[in-house]
This record gives C-alpha cells, sequence and structure tokens, in this order.
C-alpha cells in the first residue's frame, strides 16, 4: 500500500504562487534541487490537476535540458519514469509518456489505487491537493519553505481544514529553504 504524499515549495507566508501565479521565487538551488530528486525517486504515480501538469510537463523535452546541471537532468529522467495521472474536464489529450486523464476527482478511486500501489504516490498542484486533504486521502504533507513573504496567492493548503499532524523530519538548506515533513494522524 501507498501513502498519498502532497508535496510544494511554498513562501514562508504559506502561498505556492503570488497573486500574479508567479513562483519564480521558489525557484530551487541545485541542493534544493537534490532533495526533490530524492523524494522524487520513492513516488511512483504522480497525481496532477490540469494546470500542474501544463506546468510539468516540460520535463517531457530534452531540447531545454542540454546545459542545465546534471541535477536537473536528473530530475526529467525520474519525472518521466513515473506513471502520472492528470485531473481535467478541460485537456483533450497528454502529450506525455506514463500519463493519463481522469475527468473527474474520485475520492474511493484514489483510496484503491494508493491500496494497489507498491509505491507511495504524490499529489501536485494546491487545488487537487485540498480536494484530497478534505476527502482525507493525503497521508503525508512535505512543505518546502521558501525564504520569501508574497502577500497573498494561491494558498498552498486548503482553508476550512483541520487536521493534527506528527512532524517526522525538518531541515534548513544553506540558501535559507526549510523543508518539514508531517504525517496526518487523523488520515483515513
Amino acid at each position: 500500500m501507498g501513502k498519498l504524499i502532497y508535496a510544494a515549495n511554498t513562501s514562508l507566508d504559506g502561498y505556492v504562487e503570488d497573486e500574479s501565479g508567479a513562483f519564480d521565487w521558489s525557484a530551487p538551488d541545485e541542493e534544493v534541487h537534490a532533495f526533490w530528486n530524492e523524494h522524487e525517486r520513492g513516488i511512483g504515480t504522480s497525481l496532477y490537476g490540469r494546470r500542474m501538469y501544463e506546468t510539468m510537463r516540460v520535463w517531457a523535452d530534452d531540447d531545454w535540458l542540454a546545459d542545465e546541471p546534471e541535477v536537473v537532468r536528473e530530475y526529467a529522467q525520474i519525472w518521466r519514469d513515473a506513471d502520472k495521472v492528470v485531473y481535467s474536464s478541460t485537456l483533450d489529450k497528454v502529450t506525455t509518456a506514463r500519463t493519463r486523464i481522469e475527468r473527474t476527482f474520485d475520492p474511493e478511486a484514489v483510496r484503491r489505487l494508493k491500496d494497489e500501489s507498491g509505491a507511495d504516490l504524490s499529489i501536485g498542484g494546491a487545488t487537487l491537493g485540498a480536494e484530497a486533504f478534505r476527502h482525507g486521502l493525503v497521508d503525508e504533507c512535505v512543505l518546502l519553505l521558501g525564504p520569501a513573504i508574497v502577500g497573498g496567492g494561491k494558498p498552498a493548503l486548503p482553508r476550512g481544514v483541520r487536521l493534527d499532524l506528527e512532524l517526522l523530519d525538518h531541515r534548513r538548506f544553506a540558501g535559507g529553504v526549510v523543508y518539514v515533513r508531517h504525517a496526518v494522524r487523523n488520515a483515513t
């Protein structure tokens, strides 16, 4: 059985995007990128909303990677090796390998996917992540708190949801990013 892990880069004030939709303040340095590589190696399936998928599919293209550091090229391969499920009622087709579309987010189908998985699953995107939190599907929450306050935008965590958490791990990176990993105590 796999755990469902919500993972996100967030500003110190709790946003994944600022009010204009930008997230350039969260660009990882090589140390943080290496951390994400290690985290993603344990993921067998990634669940995305349409917008997150459209952001992430850049990793399927080799053209821009040639001059990037090894840690960045390595992430591309890790991303390509994972299965991906995109939840979208508007996306016509997917353009990346190992990817399928689901038209609606079905909590029971996600529970079955967790039960049948031999590896952990990740859920990316604040909107889709909020749905998973609301349905009691998230087992762990991994946040990388960036050294920035953006003053508003898209919240990293859902509003109106109360969960008890247990700190499992934490770390400070040289560039000021802080990693925290919590288990959801009352996940179902």
